[in-house]
Order: structure tokens, then C-alpha cells, then sequence
């Protein structure tokens, strides 16, 4: 007899489905059948409140515990990552912050990738030692002896990022998780640059997985807010030390937006990789470019760990140069008539940077990337034709005879 699917049980629907109807429900109010904003800070309390736990976040009692949408949200994500719980964050650095604040302590050591998010890279560098007496080693994480050598019997954390920012490489989250275990230490992942579309850390292994949800499970550019999403008991611990006490919660109507962004996150995800596949085809064929880093080009490092770990596809993200020192890359941005030079990636627009190479986590990059700087290319749901053909048009007109 087949399984019957039925939207109040996420388990039984297949991942399209699920982006759809997990975390939502009927509002007993109103029969709105979509989950409502809900901006109220505060909730009232039975007629008996004894029982209550003034620090509980399972039911809405003060936003900075846990509010409507919140909870909402966190259903959500904890289903699209295939875990047992979420908890949802005022900005991606906010969930990072989190997950390290809770789990490490004066004297710890953690294992860091030494290409991470900037922000990662600084408080591993500077703020944690600095302020906390927090040890960090960076270490090239596709280098498994290497990450073995840098275990010690301080070591609490592994910490990596794959699809890595900015350079696209890619780990191997089975294997370092069988490093970190046997350590004794919890290995987290910074999934954003895949989304769990493309990547679930917790099957391979990781115990905790981050997203930035500004990027690609928002998908429109108009929200903030960050996740951890991992076992009941980690993700409580999250809840209560860094959620509650420190307080960098995400706001309803951040919640809310990105609740209702996330809905099309299979459409968009499928999009984004069709388009940086066309893309990155391109811009390797073409002569007046001098390196395409993309996970989905057999010239890639990673390409082979990449096609057994993300089967359903590379992502919308990529880094490039074209041919020329750091004004050239400039000058061929500023030619670019549809993709839009903004930080930030994942949003539906298509969105390119120049990355300057003198920054201290640059240090860590392949060669390439630090010769003249380099462009990250977030690539959009634009039709790929006008995308190939803005890209052609500036890169005639950036190498134009004088």
C-alpha cells in the first residue's frame, strides 16, 4: 500500500512539497490559511502560569524566546535540512556567533577552514583568542591529513564552509566528520553558498548546519536573518545560552519574509544552477577571462567531490577575473548593463562584486584569486541569454582598442 502524503506531516512529503507546507498551518483566528505576521513582542499568559518556564521556547511567551513566526520559520528549516530542530537568528554572523559562543569556552581549540566568510575568519583570528582565549587553526580542509595533524585534546570544534566563500571549494563533510568524532569534537558546516537543496550537512555527518538566511533561502534581498539547525539537545543549548541571554533573535516581519521567500526556494534553486552552469561555460571558453572557479566545471579541483555530494546540482554561485589587474576588473564591472554590482548573493537579481585581494584571509586563497583580485558572481534567475549577453557586451567593451 502506498504511503498517503499529508501537508501536517512533513515526513511524508517530498522536498518541493515540504518547501511549501512545513512550518506552516491555519491560523485558529482567523482560518488565514497562511501562518500570519504576527509583531506583537509579548503573549498572554494562562489564567495559571506556575507550570510556565520563564526561559521555555516552545510556545510563544516574549519574542526574544520565541514568537509565532519564529517558531514557524524554525519548523520549517528543520525539515528542508532534515533535522530535528532549528533556531533562527537575527543574520547569518548572528547564527555563526551562536554555535560558537555556546559550544566553546576559554582553553578550547577549534579546527577552522582557512577559507571561510570573513566575519568567520576575524572571530577566529582576533575576537575569540583575543577576548576568550579561544585557539584556532586554519587549515585547508580538503587536505584530511592536514586536519588530522591539527586536532589536539583541546580541540572542541571543526568549523568549515562548502561550498567555500569566495573560492567554491568544496569538502568532504563525511570524512570530516569521522575526524572530528573521533576527537571528541562537533563538526559544523556553513551550508550557505548551497542551501539544503543542494547540501544537507546533518546526513553526511555534520552535526550542525548554518545558513545565512539573507541569501538564497530568503531569495529576494529584502530580509535578514540567520539559522543553526542540528540535534534537539545541540539546538537547545543554542536556544538557550545565545538565543535568550545574548539576544540576537530575528525579528517577526524578517521571520515572516523569509518564511514566505523560502516557499519557491526549489524553483529558484534549480534556476540558479541551470543559469551559473550556462555562465561559467561561457566565460571558460572565453579567452578575455582568466579563470573560472565553479563547482560544476570539470576543470574545478573539487569537481569529482562535488558531483558525489551535491547530486542535484552546483549552485548559483561563482568566482571569475578577467584578463587585467585590478582596474580592468573594475572597469569591466562598471560595464555590465543587467547583473548589478552589490555585495551580498543569493538573490533572485544576479549580483557581482570585485574582490580586492588584501584583506588578511585573502593570504588563504589559490594564487589566482590574489593575483588581481577576483569577482564573486552570485548568478541569478534572470533568463541566461540576457546574462551570457550582458557578460559579452562588457567584456567587448572593457577590451575594446583604444
Amino acid at each position: 500500500m502506498t504511503s498517503r502524503p499529508d501537508k501536517h506531516d512533513p515526513l511524508t512529503l517530498r522536498l518541493l512539497t515540504q518547501a511549501v507546507h512545513a512550518g506552516n498551518a491555519i491560523d485558529p483566528g482567523t482560518g488565514a490559511v497562511r501562518t500570519p505576521l504576527v509583531l506583537a513582542n509579548s503573549y498572554a499568559l494562562p489564567d495559571d502560569p506556575s507550570e510556565i518556564s520563564w526561559s521555555g521556547t516552545d510556545i510563544p511567551l516574549y519574542t526574544r524566546n520565541s514568537g509565532v513566526n519564529q517558531l514557524a520559520l524554525q519548523q520549517k528549516l528543520a525539515v528542508l535540512d532534515n533535522g530535528e530542530d532549528a533556531v533562527a537568528l537575527a543574520s547569518g554572523v548572528a547564527a555563526l556567533h551562536a554555535v560558537f559562543f555556546t559550544f566553546l569556552k576559554s582553553g578550547d581549540h577549534v579546527v577552522v577552514a582557512d577559507v571561510v566568510y570573513e566575519a568567520t575568519h576575524r572571530l577566529f583570528t582576533e575576537l575569540l583568542p583575543e577576548k576568550y582565549g579561544i585557539e584556532a587553526t586554519l587549515v585547508d580542509t580538503t587536505d584530511l591529513a592536514a586536519v588530522r595533524a591539527a586536532i589536539r585534546p583541546t580541540t572542541r570544534l571543526v568549523h568549515v564552509e562548502t561550498p567555500a566563500n569566495p573560492t567554491t571549494r568544496i569538502t568532504d563533510i563525511h570524512e570530516l566528520a569521522l575526524i572530528a568524532h573521533k576527537a571528541g569534537a562537533l563538526l559544523s558546516v556553513d551550508s550557505t553558498f548551497a542551501s539544503p537543496l543542494l547540501l544537507r550537512p546533518l546526513d553526511q555527518g555534520a552535526d550542525l548546519v548554518v545558513h545565512s538566511l539573507t541569501k538564497y533561502i530568503n531569495g529576494h534581498g529584502d530580509a535578514m536573518g540567520g539559522a543553526v539547525i542540528g540535534s534537539r539537545e545541540l539546538i537547545q543549548q543554542i536556544k538557550s545560552d545565545a538565543m535568550i541571554d545574548v539576544g540576537g533573535v530575528i525579528s517577526p516581519f524578517n521571520a515572516w519574509l523569509i518564511m514566505r521567500g523560502s516557499i519557491t526556494l526549489p524553483l529558484r534553486i534549480r534556476q540558479h544552477c541551470v543559469n551559473a552552469r550556462a555562465v561559467a561555460d561561457v566565460l571558460d571558453a572565453d579567452d578575455r577571462v582568466a579563470f573560472v572557479a565553479y563547482p560544476g566545471l570539470a576543470s574545478h579541483p573539487q569537481h569529482e567531490l562535488a558531483r558525489r555530494t551535491m547530486p542535484n546540482g552546483f549552485g548559483g554561485m561563482l568566482a571569475f577575473a578577467v584578463v587585467g589587474d585590478s582596474a580592468t576588473q573594475d572597469r569591466f564591472v562598471s560595464n555590465l548593463r543587467v547583473i548589478t554590482s552589490a555585495v551580498s548573493l543569493g538573490h533572485d537579481e544576479s549580483l557581482i562584486v570585485h574582490v580586492g585581494s588584501t584583506a588578511p584571509r585573502a593570504a588563504h586563497w589559490p594564487e589566482e584569486f590574489r593575483t588581481n583580485g577576483h569577482l564573486r558572481f552570485s548568478v541569478g534567475i534572470e533568463d541566461p541569454a540576457d546574462l551570457i549577453a550582458d557578460l559579452r557586451a562588457a567584456l567587448d567593451a572593457t577590451f575594446a582598442p583604444d
